[in-house]
Order: C-alpha cells, then sequence, then structure tokens
C-alpha cells in the first residue's frame, strides 16, 4: 500500500508569496506518517531551507506534473487549463463553480484527465461552513488599500495607488496606512472629504463639530463574517470610521443609497445565489455621490452573481486600481480595488494561519473518501459533469 503522499507544487500565480503548507504545519504532516514532497520556491515566503530541515524532500518546481499517480498536489491558486489534462487528485482554489471566466476548460481539463479537484473554498463542515479560509487577511489589507487609495487621491496621486508589494507584518501595514492618511488630511483637501467626529460610535456616521477632523468613513458589507472582521479592525487600527453592514441590511435588496452616502465601499461579501446588485453604473451616477473609492475584496466580476456589476476584471498588484469615474464638479474621481490573493500581501501570517486551520482537514487525507474531502469531491462531480454535457 502506498503512504499517502502530498505534494506542495510551487506558485505559478505572479506576486503569490503564500503557501498551503508552513513549515512548522510540514512537521505535524510527517509526524502523523504522511510522506511530504515541497517543490523549490523562489517565491514562497519561508525559504526551502525551512522544508528541507523539517524532513521533506525537494524537487524542482512544476515536477508535480511528473508525481506518482496517487499524490495529492497540493496549492493555493489555480492551474491553467492548457497544464492539463490533470490527471491526479488536487486540492487548490479553482474559482469554476460560479461560472467564472475559463470554468467549462478547467473542469473538461479534469474529465479528460480522470482527475479530481477538491476546491479549498468548498471544504465545508456539515452545516455548510467553510473549514479554513483567507477572509480574516483578505479584508485586513482590503480595507487598507481602499484608504491608501483614498490617501491617494487626496494627495494627487495618479494612479491612487502604486504597485504594491507585501509587508513584512501586519504592524508595518497599520503603520502606512496611519502615515498616508495624516498625509491627506494634513493637506486640507481631500476627495469629498467629509466632518468626522474622531470620538464617535463606529456603527454610524459622526456629527460635524469643531473639534472633528477631515477624512473617510467606510461602509463594510457582509462585516460579521470572518472578511468582514478582518477589514472593520483595520479601520479601527487607523481611526476611520465603519458602518457595519450585514445580512438584515441587504436582505431588501439595492441599489443601496448608502453605498453613495461613504467615502469607502469595502464588500465582503461571499455571494453563492442571485441577488440585487449593491450598486450599478447607473447608480453610481448620481450626484449626491462621496464614494470615491471599493475595495472588492470578494472579487468576482465575471460570476454570474457578482454583486458589484460595475467592472469587468479584476485589477493586479502591479496595477491595483482601475479608475471607474472621473472627478466632475459635483463628485470625486471612483477608483476600484479588485485583487483576487489580497492576502499575498501579508504572506506569512495569512500562510501561517490558514495552514493551520487546514492541518486537522489535512490529517483527514489518508481516508480522503469521509468529512470535507467526500463534500467537495461531491461538488466537484456535480460541476464536471455540467461542464461536459453530461
Amino acid at each position: 500500500m502506498n503512504n499517502t503522499l502530498l505534494w506542495l507544487r510551487a506558485e505559478s500565480k505572479a506576486f503569490e508569496e503564500r503557501t498551503l503548507l508552513t513549515p512548522a504545519v510540514t512537521r505535524e504532516l510527517l509526524k502523523a506518517g504522511f510522506e511530504v514532497v515541497v517543490e523549490r520556491s523562489v517565491a514562497r515566503i519561508f525559504d526551502d531551507a525551512d522544508y528541507q530541515e523539517a524532513g521533506c524532500r525537494l524537487v524542482p518546481e512544476g515536477s508535480w506534473q511528473a508525481a506518482p499517480a496517487h499524490a495529492f498536489i497540493l496549492g493555493l491558486k489555480e492551474l491553467d487549463p492548457v497544464l492539463g489534462p490533470f490527471t491526479r487528485r488536487h486540492v487548490h482554489f479553482a474559482h469554476v463553480y460560479k461560472h467564472q471566466s475559463g470554468w467549462q476548460e478547467t473542469l473538461s481539463a479534469f474529465a479528460r484527465g480522470k482527475g479530481t479537484l477538491y476546491d479549498l473554498e468548498y471544504l465545508v463542515d456539515e452545516q455548510g461552513r467553510r473549514v479554513a479560509a483567507f477572509g480574516y487577511w483578505a479584508g485586513f489589507v482590503g480595507a487598507a488599500t481602499a484608504v491608501l487609495a483614498w490617501a491617494g487621491q487626496a494627495l494627487g496621486k495618479e494612479p491612487s495607488l502604486p504597485a504594491l508589494q507585501a509587508w513584512p507584518d501586519k504592524n508595518a501595514l497599520i503603520a502606512e496606512v496611519r502615515e498616508q492618511l495624516e498625509q491627506a488630511l494634513s493637506q486640507g483637501t481631500t476627495p469629498s472629504a467629509v466632518t468626522m467626529d474622531a470620538g464617535s460610535d463606529a456603527s454610524s456616521a459622526a456629527p460635524s463639530d469643531e473639534s472633528a477632523t477631515l477624512g473617510p468613513k467606510a461602509l463594510v458589507i457582509g462585516a460579521l463574517g470572518r472578511c468582514g472582521r478582518g477589514a472593520c479592525e483595520l479601520l479601527e487600527a487607523c481611526n476611520v470610521p465603519v458602518t457595519r453592514w450585514d445580512q438584515a441590511e441587504t436582505a431588501a435588496g439595492g441599489p443601496f443609497d448608502a453605498v453613495l452616502e461613504h467615502e469607502l465601499l469595502i464588500n465582503c461579501v461571499f455571494v453563492n445565489a442571485p441577488g440585487q446588485p449593491f450598486t450599478t453604473r447607473e447608480h453610481l451616477q448620481s450626484a449626491s455621490r462621496r464614494l470615491s473609492v471599493i475595495a472588492d475584496v470578494s472579487c468576482d466580476p465575471t460570476g454570474e452573481f457578482n454583486p458589484l456589476p460595475v467592472y469587468q476584471d479584476c485589477t493586479t498588484m502591479d496595477r491595483p486600481v482601475e479608475r471607474l469615474l472621473p472627478a466632475t464638479s459635483a463628485t470625486p474621481a471612483l477608483d476600484i480595488v479588485a485583487i483576487d490573493h489580497l492576502p499575498s500581501l501579508l504572506p506569512r501570517e495569512s500562510s501561517e494561519d490558514f495552514s493551520s486551520q487546514m492541518l486537522p482537514h489535512l490529517l483527514g487525507l489518508k481516508e480522503p473518501g469521509s468529512g470535507v474531502w467526500s463534500r467537495a469531491e461531491a461538488v466537484f462531480k456535480q460541476y464536471r459533469d455540467l461542464a461536459i454535457g453530461q
């Protein structure tokens, strides 16, 4: 009988420094009797030597295509379907179950190779709740990029947010956001600046008074989830007032005028069913719009359930913002940040968190026909058959 072989592939997506397996978690898997092979990677936040010291065998980048047939190929981001047909068992985020661009090609590549996809987004418990997610760190970084873009507008930067590189830790990120916000506020002219009471209740807009300071206020939709909590923590750490919305506030269906009334919109909602959009292009044309930055942390522009159908493509680390609307005499310019791997900007902390969440479930790969793995496989088979027309 073959040992359970876990093969950690190098990530091929640009600017991706995270990993599914940290050296610490790898040690636990080795102790449990797994065989772990790690592809070398110059991009991964952890050094190859850390895995070798843990007891892993190191192999060249991209060699997963020649891995033993019984291997589980572990990664984070999606594989290009041109690398198919996929003949093995793969664990990663594929972004194909909401009819995103290329979903049929990817699933057809699995069908041709008779491989299996265990999509990390669809590893759920008996109640349908995800067992592991990067959501907290996605929200944390997403809110940071929104404030940085707002400050960039106020400081006259074009684009409002330059190319991004990973921060060493969350404290360094908070420090930079605070610094840029302070510089913007010191200019005295801000994009649609509002008067806010720094000591006000963060759940609602604050009244004006003489002790108030100019600055943005943020609307976080999905505030009660992991992603929303991360966004709110960053905003609170930077003294940005927050209005928190969740299912109760959005149940009636949009577009919502509250979106227009806030300088920042942080979308943290995971949507897997049709509904009314939070805003539309037409809605954003309102002369009363104060909104100047959207951070779409959920980032699903090609999905059929996208609640922000105001843009077509994701932004990237080297071009993090897209200008949706120019400034007018009545309204500020409107930028969107829609990066689909925001936690990569805090790669060490987000990898350590996610890998620790995954450990008890990775231990279950010795019996993949049960638990979260069997549920993920059932979802895969449903959509694979749909993709090939069965």
